[in-house]
């Protein structure tokens, strides 16, 4: 009798101890950028507040430098469970999510302040919505920066030098559009590829923020940098709509509150960051050139008319112009 009283005990504890362990999370994030990039101290944070609001039952583990694959594939493999959440542009979610099109029009956002009013207000919440159906749970916006162009040879000092150039672009119809209407020839490719073919040639040049030209090196190889600020589209955190299937609603409001509390962070952290990679780049004799960006944003009435064809996304467009 006492045996069999010690054995129910031992399985009653074996049980409540698999309990426990079955409700300990880890989601595993992914990242392009190296450790420290602001994406990524974002992301860790986030994982800080999610660990202390559930007393570190569920933990995000942030794996950067592309070691998942480029954002193409790991978009992929997010929407398949694979990879619990992604830190990606909004470049690439352009074929799946068409609202993130207008993000990226570019010379839309007339400064970064009007970019944020965008975002953390009813349209941001709009196309965050927007990535369910696809298999992702859109849970925030970070900053991206400004974009400008980078060249190995010729530097870029007014519209008509890009004619002919072979510009590395982020792999997204939108994009290709919009070398075209500069007069470039678009070359779609990862990220983690673009210092070797700015480097033998492959490319003439590429478009980038200053944290990105500075932390992947670029600025070695590519000594011309112009300021032509043609994109302030942002970066946007997403979880696979898998995962977020398994969690609870209450762990599910946890982590959408801990990620919109990550924004301020990230900003932050950018805001250094994008000063510290300027400063950098111009002490390594970066040739940085101020243009007239009027005429780069009048080549652009070709890209509006390509993307901007039906009644929701002309709608979403005015909107976003509408914003003070």
């Amino acid at each position: 009798m006492n045996i069999a009283k010690s054995l129910c005990l031992a399985l009653g504890i074996a049980l409540a101890a698999g309990t426990v362990h079955a409700q300990e999370i880890t989601l595993r994030s992914a990242d392009i950028h190296p450790d420290g990039y602001p994406t990524v101290e974002a992301v860790k944070y986030m994982g800080q507040l999610v660990s202390e609001r559930t007393n570190g039952r569920i933990k995000i583990e942030v794996t950067n430098n592309a070691a998942l694959g480029s954002e193409k594939d790991t978009i992929e493999q997010t929407r398949f469970g694979v990879i619990d959440m992604n830190r990606v542009n909004a470049a690439p979610f352009n074929n799946l999510v068409p609202q993130t099109v207008v993000l990226g029009l570019p010379f839309l956002f007339r400064s970064t302040e009007h970019m944020h009013k965008t975002v953390d207000g009813p349209i941001g919440d709009e196309i965050l919505a927007a990535f369910e159906p696809h298999g992702l749970v859109g849970l925030a916006f970070y900053d991206s920066g400004a974009r400008s162009f980078y060249t190995t040879k010729k530097p870029i000092e007014k519209l008509e030098d890009l004619k002919g150039m072979k510009i590395r672009v982020q792999q997204s119809d939108l994009w290709i559009a919009m070398m075209e209407a500069f007069g470039a020839n678009a070359t779609p490719m990862p990220f983690g590829e673009v210092y070797s073919s700015l480097e033998t040639g492959v490319v003439d040049g590429a478009e980038n923020n200053w944290p990105s030209y500075e932390s992947s090196r670029h600025f070695e190889v590519s000594k011309n940098y112009t300021l032509t600020e043609h994109s302030l589209n942002p970066e946007i955190l997403v979880m696979s709509k898998v995962t977020w299937d398994k969690l609870s609603p209450d762990d599910q409001k946890v982590v959408r509150q801990a990620a919109k509390d990550s924004v301020g962070k990230m900003r932050e952290l950018w805001q250094a960051r994008e000063k510290a990679s300027e400063e950098k780049v111009r002490a390594a004799g970066v040739n940085v050139i101020t243009v007239d960006k009027a005429e780069f944003a009048d080549a652009m009435k070709p890209v509006y008319d390509k993307f901007v064809t039906d009644p929701q996304m002309q709608d979403l467009l005015e909107r976003i112009r509408a914003i003070n």
